[in-house]
């Protein structure tokens, strides 16, 4: 995430300083990989945790009770954000 905040603010200089366009989407570009990566390690660590792991004890202190159907409904959610 420092990574990510690095790269923003690596975006934000290169606007200010108006560097080339296509400089300045080449590094958005990465910026957003490098979201899309993140974003795709805490889907995984959630499937582990909160949904595979529902009931074990071994889930987020902060995930709530739920039937199977309203995991799935939560995960589906959860999907259908991450990939717009």
């Amino acid at each position: 995430m420092k990574r990510i905040a690095g790269q923003i603010g690596g975006v934000q200089r290169m606007v200010e300083e108006d560097r080339y366009c296509v400089d300045i989407l080449n590094q958005i570009s990465a910026v957003r990989s490098a979201l899309d990566a993140l974003g795709v390690e805490l889907l995984r660590n959630h499937l582990e945790s909160c949904v595979v792991g529902h009931g074990t004890g071994s889930e987020h202190a902060s995930a709530k009770p739920m039937k199977r159907q309203e995991l799935l409904d939560e995960l589906q959610t959860a999907l259908s954000r991450f990939l717009k």
